[in-house]
């Protein structure tokens, strides 16, 4: 019903900027010009009026004045397909680089619950990602690590955009732990923290020979 009245009220305007472009034509042209609702009915219209000796020059000068219109929405309509494109495209590639970024990154709410996690993250934590979106994070870290995670949540304000910690991870496989180095910052998106995990092992220095 939204789109019907905004049509409606747009071809009203039509109609009364072509009557006021045409005032002072007789009481006939007037009349035509006030029953073209359709476009094309519209422009019929305007090409008969063209081609009177009396109406010609107010015709044409609306006719031009509402083909520059027309010029100007179809520029308008490819700058706005050209910016959803480029859009869609910054979209895309952002997702990339975070579903194949070379650590783990957790999206969580402000109680740590999954609501985004990478590749990476899903190997960590030992399971299939469809799995894993609701479920704490807490569930996967040693006791230790649960008071850590949220002693550096806690310290992540505007003011400190981000945070570290050591965090232990227990495998799913065996039950033991692993030491992850961990920093978190305020989500972008709002509500919740963007957490990157990434095994200590994995700092370590290369030997040189």
């Amino acid at each position: 019903m939204t789109t019907i009245s905004h049509k409606r009220g747009g071809r009203d305007d039509l109609r009364s900027r072509a009557v006021a472009q045409l005032k002072g034509l007789d009481a006939q042209a007037q009349a035509q010009a006030q029953a073209a609702v359709g476009a094309s009915a519209a422009l019929g219209v305007l090409f008969d009026l063209a081609s009177s000796p009396s109406t010609a020059p107010a015709a044409l000068a609306l006719l031009h004045e509402l083909q520059v219109h027309q010029v100007e929405v179809d520029l308008q309509d490819e700058e706005l397909r050209r910016s959803r494109v480029e859009i869609e495209t910054s979209l895309n590639r952002q997702v990339q680089l975070y579903d194949y970024a070379p650590v783990g990154l957790f999206t969580v709410d402000g109680n740590a619950v999954l609501r985004e996690l990478n590749r990476v993250a899903a190997t960590l934590l030992g399971f299939e990602r469809d799995v894993l979106a609701g479920r704490s994070l807490e569930s996967f870290l040693a006791p230790d690590g649960i008071s850590a995670l949220h002693a550096m949540l806690a310290r992540v304000t505007e003011d400190t955009p981000t945070a570290f910690a050591d965090l232990r991870l227990r495998r799913a496989q065996d039950g033991e732990s692993d030491c992850m180095h961990a920093s978190a910052s305020l989500d972008p998106g709002g509500g919740g923290f963007l957490i990157g995990l990434m095994r200590a092992s994995a700092m370590k220095p290369t030997p040189v020979a």
